[in-house]
């Protein structure tokens, strides 16, 4: 009887308190010690939009990146760490890098030319800009855009087209990097 009277007694707040500090101190501190390092994102995805101008007979086309990921793959290509910074000194790089990861071939089988317009970095992404001059009619074709997916399975890139009020997304995944493309 004793050994039950002993413990039955409430535990006090005191004892409480000291116990959660203790129990938190150790959760803590094995997070910290068993930690590995920590991802900037736990998804690879891309978003292009592509918007007709009728006035330049063009379509506008920028393409947002996660700039960490877009750094590894520039860095890949060229043997050399790389650091995107506000200024051109990368541009050449990426145009090469762009171009052979983004293309656009018409319904009669005419590769349109893309022009390089430059890069703007915001927070954690970097913006790629081109032009794609389009004087005729668009009647469709077809669209590679596999930018990123040598470097990760998961790697999702979205294109939004928009033209003559008409608007459409089309999802490209290592599995199907080009697609037909028609509004």
């Amino acid at each position: 009887m004793l050994f039950l009277t002993t413990y039955s007694k409430p535990f006090s707040k005191d004892l409480v308190k000291r116990s959660v500090v203790i129990v938190l101190l150790f959760v803590v501190a094995g997070c910290l010690l068993g930690a590995r390092p920590l991802r900037l994102h736990d998804f690879h995805a891309s978003v292009t939009q592509m918007q007709f101008n009728p006035k330049e007979k063009a379509f506008e086309i920028s393409i947002r990146l996660f700039t960490d990921d877009l750094e590894t793959a520039l860095a890949k290509e060229s043997g050399q760490k790389i650091h995107l910074s506000a200024n051109d000194k990368f541009d050449p790089l990426i145009e090469k890098y762009v171009r052979a990861h983004f293309a656009y071939v018409t319904s009669d089988r005419q590769r349109k030319p893309t022009e390089y317009v430059g890069y703007e970095l915001e927070a954690d992404a970097c913006w790629v800009y081109l032009q794609m001059p389009y004087a005729e009619a668009f009647q469709g074709g077809q669209m590679k855009q596999d930018i990123l997916m040598e470097l990760f399975d998961d790697q999702v890139n979205m294109v939004n087209i928009q033209y003559s009020g008409q608007k459409k997304t089309f999802v490209f995944r290592k599995n199907q990097p080009i697609q037909p493309i028609s509004l």
